[in-house]
């Protein structure tokens, strides 16, 4: 898949602006994915995502070639989120709704064969609860935990997208599983 980007990449600094939505479509879901993460906010991750990859179309001639693409895309969505994050008054909330439903969220669309109804909702409240202490993190432990487990992205590539070394991550990870876990311990 690299090799395809790649190609595209080279397509689009020749002037192909085409390519470039070959590669959005290859990386929309996650990029999506790691901003709801990190924003706890539908409308914003998916404002967030867009933004990130403008960015990264205006800015694709900075892009180095032997770097893995999707590092580069995901550090300039979570630069973007940790930037929002640091601007607006931190509001804990739980997921957003959504449009057209009553009282539904996001988790509430995981379709499962094996639970029963009252397992899933129970699990949902769980998957919920814990989401809503995750964006109760403050943005440092919070994006090294949603692009460790829940993204699973490994310490090298974590490193790389925020710019840090790798046991400065190892020590937020740790130190924001120890929050999460003090956090959680009414569970």
């Amino acid at each position: 898949m690299e090799a395809l980007i790649t190609k595209r990449i080279n397509q689009v600094l020749k002037g192909d602006q085409n390519a470039f939505g070959e590669i959005v479509e290859l990386y929309k879901d996650k990029v999506f994915q790691l901003c709801f993460r990190m924003l706890g906010n539908r409308h914003e991750a998916e404002d967030l995502a867009q933004e990130a990859f403008v960015r990264a179309f205006v800015n694709i001639h900075s892009f180095k070639i032997n770097m893995k693409f999707s590092t580069w895309l995901y550090r300039i969505a979570t630069n973007l989120c940790i930037d929002r994050l640091r601007k607006k008054k931190p509001d804990y909330h739980l997921d957003a709704e959504v449009a057209g439903t009553e009282g539904l969220n996001m988790y509430s669309q995981i379709a499962s064969d094996t639970l029963k109804p009252e397992e899933e909702v129970a699990s949902l409240e769980l998957q919920e609860s814990i989401q809503a202490e995750i964006t109760k993190l403050p943005e440092k432990y919070r994006s090294v935990i949603v692009l460790k487990y829940i993204e699973e992205l490994s310490l090298k590539e974590i490193s790389d997208i925020l710019d840090l070394p790798v046991g400065t991550v190892k020590t937020r990870i740790h130190r924001g599983r120890e929050a999460l876990r003090k956090q959680l311990r009414h569970f």
